[in-house]
C-alpha cells in the first residue's frame, strides 16, 4: 500500500503552530523565503494567539487535526 505524500505547505504551517504553542521565537523560523515561509509564520501566528487565549493541548490538538 502506498502512502500519501504530505502537503509542505500544511506541513510548514503545522510546525509554525507548533513552534508558537511552545512559546519559541519567530526567529526560528527554518524557511528563508517563500510560501513554506509564510505559512509557517502563519501557523507561528494562531499558535502564539492560541497560547495567550490559554487553549489547553487537547484544543491545541483539535485545531490542528481540524487544519
Amino acid at each position: 500500500m502506498k502512502t500519501q505524500k504530505r502537503s509542505h505547505t500544511n506541513r510548514a504551517f503545522t510546525k509554525g503552530y507548533q513552534a508558537g504553542v511552545a512559546g519559541k521565537s519567530w526567529g526560528n523560523c527554518p524557511f528563508e523565503s517563500g510560501e513554506p515561509r509564510a505559512n509557517w509564520m502563519a501557523g507561528w501566528r494562531d499558535g502564539r494567539e492560541d497560547n495567550w487565549n490559554g487553549f489547553g493541548p487537547a484544543a491545541q490538538a483539535q485545531r490542528l487535526s481540524n487544519m
